[in-house]
C-alpha cells in the first residue's frame, strides 16, 4: 500500500523526468547563484523561481550572520517538480527549502518529502497569515510550508471598450452574462471574456464560489480521499459557462498561449477575471494597446448581498525531508520574506501579491497607485478585501492528474462532444477510478 502511494504524486513528474534527462545526482542544490556574506555560518540550499528573487536572498544574507541561503532557481513550476520527484525516488538531491504551489503541497507530503514544521515554531507565525494562506499549507494539525504569495480573485476590465458599447461593469454573473450579450448585439468585433478549458486552478475557483468542495483530505489519514466534484454548486458554474459557450458570447482559447496573450491585451476580451498576480502578468505583456483604459473591480457573485471571495494560485516555501538542517531551514522558509523591506521587493520588483499581514496590512501597500490602472488603488479597491474573505481550499494528494482530468471533461463539453452535467458526471467516475487503483479508500 505505501509504495502504491508514494507513486502516486510523482506519476507526472517522473514521467516528465524521463523526457528531460533529469538526473537523480543533479547538483543544483549546491550551487548558490548568490553571493554568500559569511562563510563560516550554515547554508541552507533553496530552489525558487520567484522574480527578482536574488535580492530578497542577498537581504536576508546581510541581515543573518549565522544562516545564509545558497539559492538556485531549478526550474519554474513542474520543471522543478519533475527535479524535486527524481530526489525524492533517488533518496539524495533535493534541496532544503524549496518553492512550491500550495496546490501541490498534499502531492509531495503524501511520499515524505516535506517536514511537518509545527516543531519549528510553524504555528509561531501563524498570526501574521490570513486564515485561507494558512488553511492552504495545512492538513490537519500538520503544517507543510509558510505561505509566501497568493492569488485572491478579482475583474480586470477594459473601461473603454464597455463605455464604447454603454455596458457596466458586471457585479454579478447575471449581469456578467447580460453583458456578454449585449456586446455581442452591438456588433463589438471581440467577446466580453475568456473560458480556457486548461484553467486548472482557475475553473476550481469558479466552482467553489458556487458552494464547490471538490476533496475532503487529511494527512493525518494518507489513504482515505472523499471526492465530490459533480456537486450541485460545479453543475450550476459549469452549465452557466457553457450556455455563454454554446451562444458565442465568450472564446474558449487555451490560456497562456502566445494566442491567449494578445488577445488578453488588445482588445479581444473586454474582461478578464484574474487573481491579484493578473495585474503584473498584464503589464508584462508586449504589443499591449497603449490607448487600452485598463480598471480593477471585484469579481462577480453569485449572490450581490452574500459575497464569496475564491483564489487562484499561491506559492509558499516547505522544508524538505532532505534538508540537513531542518531547524535552519526552518528559519529561512519563515523568514525570508518576513520584512517590509523583503516585501516591497516582491511587490515593486516582483508585482507578488503578499499574504505577510504586516505588510499586506499596511497603509503602503493598501494605498499603493497602479500606474497600468491609471493610477487606480486595486488593493484597496479590490484585492484586500478578497483576500481577506478567502478561507482556503483543501486540495487532492493527485492534483495534477485531477487538474488534467478536468480539463479533458471541459474541452470535451466546449467541443459539444458532453453536455456540462455529463462532463462533471463523467470526472467524478475517473477521479474515482482513480483513487482506488491508487490504493486509496473512497470516504
Amino acid at each position: 500500500m505505501k509504495s502504491k502511494l508514494i507513486a502516486v504524486g510523482g506519476t507526472v513528474a517522473v514521467a516528465a523526468a524521463a523526457l528531460t534527462g533529469c538526473s537523480a545526482g543533479d547538483s543544483s542544490a549546491t550551487e548558490c547563484t548568490n553571493k554568500i556574506v559569511n562563510a563560516d555560518a550554515t547554508q541552507v540550499s533553496v530552489w525558487a523561481w520567484y522574480p527578482a528573487f536574488e535580492e530578497v536572498v542577498d537581504l536576508f544574507n546581510e541581515n543573518h550572520d549565522d544562516v545564509q541561503i545558497c539559492w538556485t532557481n531549478a526550474g519554474q513550476g513542474n520543471d522543478e517538480y519533475t527535479k524535486f520527484s527524481t530526489a525524492l525516488e533517488a533518496g539524495s538531491g533535493a534541496p532544503d527549502v524549496i518553492m512550491l504551489e500550495s496546490e501541490v503541497l498534499s502531492s509531495f507530503s503524501i511520499r515524505d518529502g516535506l517536514v511537518d514544521l509545527t516543531e519549528f515554531g510553524a504555528n509561531d507565525v501563524k498570526g501574521d497569515y490570513t486564515e485561507g494562506a494558512w488553511k492552504d499549507v495545512s492538513s490537519g494539525d500538520a503544517v507543510y510550508a509558510i505561505p509566501v504569495d497568493g492569488g485572491p480573485m478579482g475583474m480586470l476590465y477594459r473601461q473603454d471598450i464597455l463605455d464604447q458599447y454603454g455596458i457596466a461593469a458586471p457585479t454579478t454573473w447575471d449581469e456578467f452574462a447580460a453583458a456578454a450579450q449585449a456586446l455581442k448585439d452591438a456588433g463589438a468585433p471581440g467577446v466580453l471574456a475568456d473560458f480556457p478549458t486548461n484553467g486548472r486552478a482557475y475553473n476550481q475557483a469558479l466552482f467553489a464560489q458556487a458552494g464547490s468542495v471538490p476533496f475532503e483530505y487529511d494527512n493525518a489519514n494518507p489513504t482515505e480521499i472523499g471526492i465530490d466534484v459533480n456537486d450541485e454548486g460545479s453543475k450550476k458554474v459549469n452549465a452557466f459557462w457553457n450556455d455563454l459557450v454554446e451562444k458565442g458570447l465568450v472564446a474558449t482559447d487555451d490560456a497562456f498561449t502566445a494566442d491567449y496573450n494578445t488577445k488578453l491585451v488588445d482588445g479581444s476580451y473586454a474582461i478578464y477575471v484574474a487573481a491579484a498576480w493578473g495585474p503584473g502578468y498584464l503589464g508584462g505583456l508586449s504589443d499591449a494597446d497603449s490607448d487600452a483604459v485598463w480598471r480593477a473591480a471585484p469579481v462577480p457573485q453569485w449572490d450581490a448581498a452574500n459575497p464569496v471571495q475564491i483564489n487562484w494560485g499561491g506559492s509558499t516555501f516547505a522544508v524538505t525531508s532532505q534538508a540537513k538542517d531542518k531547524e535552519a531551514a526552518a528559519v529561512v522558509a519563515k523568514e525570508v520574506f518576513g520584512t517590509e523591506e523583503a516585501w516591497k521587493i516582491g511587490i515593486e520588483e516582483a508585482a507578488l501579491f503578499p499574504l505577510w499581514k504586516p505588510i499586506l496590512e499596511s497603509d503602503y501597500f493598501r494605498d499603493l497607485e497602479y500606474p497600468f490602472f491609471g493610477g487606480q488603488q486595486i488593493n484597496k479597491d479590490v484585492f484586500l478585501e478578497a483576500a481577506a474573505g478567502y478561507t482556503g481550499f483543501t486540495f487532492s494528494p493527485f492534483q495534477n492528474y485531477a487538474y488534467d482530468q478536468l480539463t479533458e471533461e471541459l474541452y470535451a463539453m466546449v467541443q459539444g462532444e458532453k453536455g456540462s452535467d455529463q462532463a462533471l458526471d463523467d470526472l467524478q467516475a475517473s477521479l474515482e477510478a482513480y483513487a482506488g487503483e491508487q490504493g486509496f479508500t473512497l470516504k
